[in-house]
């Protein structure tokens, strides 16, 4: 299934113009529902292409039941869209620096993943460590 930002549903049969990034990487782990929003992929590829690198996804849209499964907000940008990014590899400042760059407004900071979403204006840390490792305030 397919939600559209706009929350009509309908198929993508358009060119798919994100070529780093696919559908199923973006769907909820759980069902496969895909939720598109492409201000947000423009985003995305825009990240990736500031980067030079690839960006590993560790979770994107969640369906409802998924997200209330793993434990995530009950007005989770998941549910919409939003991006966890493994940090691994990555030099933390300059990534943050580039989401920001790009337009991205909403940051979670954490041990191993940077959470990156278009909500509004807000930034939080998953634990003490995580405010150690980002050390951005």
């Amino acid at each position: 299934m397919i939600v559209n930002s706009d929350n009509s549903r309908a198929d993508y049969k358009e060119e798919w113009p994100w070529p780093h990034f696919s559908k199923g990487e973006l769907s909820c782990r759980h069902c496969g529902e895909y939720y598109h929003w492409p201000e947000f992929l423009d985003k995305l590829e825009g990240l990736r292409a500031l980067v030079g690198r690839p960006l590993y996804i560790s979770s994107a849209h969640r369906c409802s039941l998924h997200n209330a499964r793993v434990g995530g907000a009950p007005l989770s940008q998941h549910l919409t869209l939003a991006v966890d990014i493994i940090t691994e590899g990555h030099d933390r400042q300059s990534l943050l620096s580039y989401a920001r760059q790009v337009g991205f407004t909403g940051f979670g900071f954490y041990t191993s993943f940077l959470h990156l979403d278009l909500g509004r204006p807000r930034q939080w840390f998953g634990s003490e460590r995580a405010a150690e490792l980002w050390q951005i305030f």
